[in-house]
């Protein structure tokens, strides 16, 4: 709907035909009272007749979504999501494979390797007979995928800072771009609270919590981060309460401005440094007695 005044539609000055014109009217305009638009689409010789005028509005609705769905797929966060899920099934699959390799190559050659270290010195050998050959081939596509997978992490770590600079910068690269998949989206993760950011990807423990069989959990993916992980036990509850908490800042920073903010960053630092003080007091406690 357009702003023009209770009289006017979304159809309002635009030709029947002009689909991109009618996206417009739809995604940007407003009324504040609802009128009989078929009757007003007659009116200003719009539409031929109500069924004409639905038509015309199906029509033009349905081209507005598909552009919408569109720009949504296109979308720089989008192309992230999608690279750090590509990255991970790399991963997964080389992975997998080469515990086959080595498991299928170990009765073949004794002094087999493992992993895809192991692979890859095995995708190097010449074979003697077909048997060692598909080892071999088998070897070689699970050094592919390895490589291919580290090709996804490096676009990752190029891509990631002009798409969320400030998220990027506090929880690196990867995390960034597993807690925009996580989410959905930048302006999802955007949109969420601290609480919830850091226990993304915690969902099975947190429904279990919720259902009386388990603690509430700590933390989610963001414990692959340092500030986190390289916390001790009893104080990561505390670090990962401030993590997400810049996290959801820069989030919210990298969405609504996209503009890198060095405070944000500062502040998470001086907050880490006094939360692992304790370890240090106690630490020092813990001697004199």
């Amino acid at each position: 709907m357009t702003d023009a005044g209770s009289d006017s539609g979304w159809f309002t000055s635009i030709p029947p035909d002009d689909l991109d014109a009618a996206r417009t009217a739809i995604e940007h305009g407003s009324t504040e009272t609802p009128a009989d638009w078929p009757a007003n689409a007659l009116e200003t010789a719009f539409a031929e007749s109500r069924a004409d005028y639905y038509d015309t509005l199906h029509e033009a609705t349905t081209h507005t979504a598909r552009a919408a769905v569109e720009a949504h797929e296109r979308a720089d966060d989008q192309q992230l999501i999608r690279s750090v899920r590509a990255m991970d099934d790399c991963d997964r699959t080389a992975n997998e494979l080469a515990e086959r390799v080595q498991e299928w190559a170990g009765s073949l050659f004794p002094d087999a390797g493992t992993g895809i270290d192991g692979a890859r010195e095995i995708a190097t050998r010449e074979s003697s007979d077909a048997t060692e050959r598909r080892v071999i081939e088998l070897a070689g596509r699970v050094v592919e995928l390895a490589d291919e997978a580290d090709d996804l992490r490096e676009y990752i770590r190029q891509t990631a800072p002009s798409v969320a600079p400030n998220l990027a910068r506090l929880a690196g690269s990867v995390l960034a771009a597993r807690l925009i998949g996580l989410a959905g989206g930048l302006e999802s993760l955007a949109k969420k609270p601290a609480g919830t950011i850091q226990v993304l990807g915690a969902e099975d423990a947190l429904f279990a919590h919720l259902r009386g069989r388990a603690p509430s959990p700590k933390h989610g993916v963001i414990f692959t981060h340092e500030y986190v992980h390289g916390t001790r036990a009893e104080d990561r509850g505390s670090a990962a309460r401030a993590l997400a908490g810049k996290l959801a800042i820069a989030a919210r920073g990298d969405h609504y401005r996209g503009e890198f903010n060095p405070e944000i960053e500062a502040q998470l630092e001086a907050r880490m440094a006094t939360i692992r003080a304790r370890a240090d007091a106690d630490g020092s406690e813990d001697a004199d007695e």
